[in-house]
């Protein structure tokens, strides 16, 4: 794409063609607004797509096996290990990465800070594709994706925390995509659908809110179910739940800062200006909502082993690993960011973001799969069930680039100026219309195209 753009092509971001006015089809915004044979060229130039087909062409013959066969046929899932990476990763991986969107709805749009204002559709659309991938793990895990909406509407179970999270991570998946759907309207050319969601901006912020710190709790409180099976260390009756609350605020924060530093790397030719001028600005304002959220946690981990009396195991060998797993994705994060800070270093923020997200994967595998059984013999993932992870998250990863490259995520869209009929700057004379648009606003008499 670059290529293309070092030869003046500028991809749509505009209702109308500029050149002739006439509107842009949907095939040509699909396409960006080259012919399909130019679209398919750049398309197969670049390497990265091919790593894509090549996992593509291995993976997802293995979930039709998968669904094909039963669980079993891909993974050693069994009465000691109910959970495999399908949940140990999507699940619990995934939802912390993506708290982002209530977090920065919450700071622009109830605590007006408006500086974080180029980055919330990117936060916001990471937190929807998070989410709906977890649920595609989910039935993976499941089977029977036709029976989706059972827990929902035919067979509760109230007395089940999984039911709770299916129900909050269904309805918060809703609020997301109405959150998420007012830039797809946008682009598509429907203003009165865009004015619609827009107008209830603040409430779908707050029902976010509730909802999303609601699951993220639960999440941990799931595994109270297994008191006896996860290591002390990283289990705590009383605290778990705000162990995966306090940790999905940086997880978030972290996961926005990642993104946002592929997409400057790789799609600067998207970007608006004002998003890029303000990206330096911008992570160094989340790195410091990290800090403080790791800090908290941090002593929030202290107290909750302090509280159970756990410190004979820190001189362990599960102690060593949970001490390497505390000091990487927690105490060097702490450091670096309050150097980068005070430094003013967005690189060196940026490799902490990287480095604090592999210390999240760490803590969640640690709690749900690796220390879990921890008395017993170790489980080995079995092939396939790595392949069809891997297969997922890279549609994860296919399906956000499709989205960026065509949605107003990170840039602004050019909508056509819409007329507005207001009283006569001329006593006694006949209203007129006034054009407004987002380059300005100019008037013309009543009657007159």
């Amino acid at each position: 794409m670059n290529r293309l753009m070092e030869k003046g092509f500028r991809p749509i971001d505009s209702l109308n063609d500029p050149d002739n006015g006439h509107r842009w089809s949907l095939s040509q915004k699909l396409l960006l607004g080259l012919s399909p044979r130019d679209y398919f060229r750049q398309v197969l130039r670049n390497p990265f797509n091919w790593v894509l087909f090549l996992i593509f062409a291995i993976g997802l013959p293995l979930i039709v096996y998968r669904y094909a066969n039963g669980l079993g046929s891909v993974m050693h899932g069994s009465c000691d290990y109910p959970w495999g990476l399908f949940l140990g990763f999507g699940l619990f991986c995934m939802v912390p990465l993506s708290a982002s969107g209530f977090l920065l709805g919450t700071a622009v749009e109830l605590f007006g800070q408006k500086k974080f204002k180029p980055i919330l559709n990117l936060a916001l659309l990471n937190g929807l594709l998070g989410y709906f991938f977890a649920v595609v793990n989910l039935l993976v895990d499941l089977g029977c994706p036709w029976r989706l909406y059972y827990p929902m509407f035919v067979s509760w179970g109230t007395a089940a925390v999984l039911f709770l999270v299916g129900w909050h991570v269904a309805t918060y998946l809703s609020v997301q995509i109405m959150e998420v759907s007012e830039a797809f309207f946008e682009w598509i050319g429907w203003p009165t659908a865009k004015k619609f969601i827009h107008a209830g901006t603040i409430g779908l912020t707050v029902a976010g809110i509730i909802l999303s710190t609601l699951h993220q709790g639960a999440l941990g409180t799931l595994l109270t179910y297994a008191p006896a099976k996860v290591h002390p260390l990283w289990y705590s009756q009383e605290f778990l739940w705000i162990f995966y609350l306090c940790s999905s605020v940086f997880a978030g924060l972290c996961m926005v800062i990642a993104v946002s530093t592929i997409v400057e790397k790789t799609m600067a030719w998207r970007c608006s200006r004002d998003f890029l001028d303000h990206l330096g600005s911008i992570t160094i304002g989340l790195a410091k909502g990290a800090t403080m959220a790791l800090v908290t946690y941090f002593v929030i981990k202290l107290i909750g082993i302090a509280h159970d009396n756990e410190w004979s195991y820190l001189t362990t060998g599960w102690g060593s690993w949970f001490m390497l797993e505390i000091f990487l994705g927690v105490v060097l994060p702490i450091i670096l960011f309050s150097v980068a800070i005070r430094k003013n270093s967005v690189g060196l923020v940026r490799f902490t973001a990287f480095l604090t997200i592999v210390g999240l994967i760490m803590n969640r595998l640690n709690t749900a799969l690796i220390s879990f059984n921890w008395n017993l013999y170790p489980e080995i993932p079995h092939p396939y069930e790595l392949m069809i992870t891997i297969t997922i998250f890279t549609m994860f990863i296919a399906v956000y680039r499709f989205i960026l490259y065509r949605l107003p995520i990170l840039y602004s869209w050019k909508a056509a100026p819409e007329k507005v009929l207001v009283a006569s700057p001329v006593k006694n004379r006949a209203p007129v219309f006034i054009e407004d648009s987002a380059e300005g606003a100019w008037a013309r008499p009543s009657g007159r195209p």
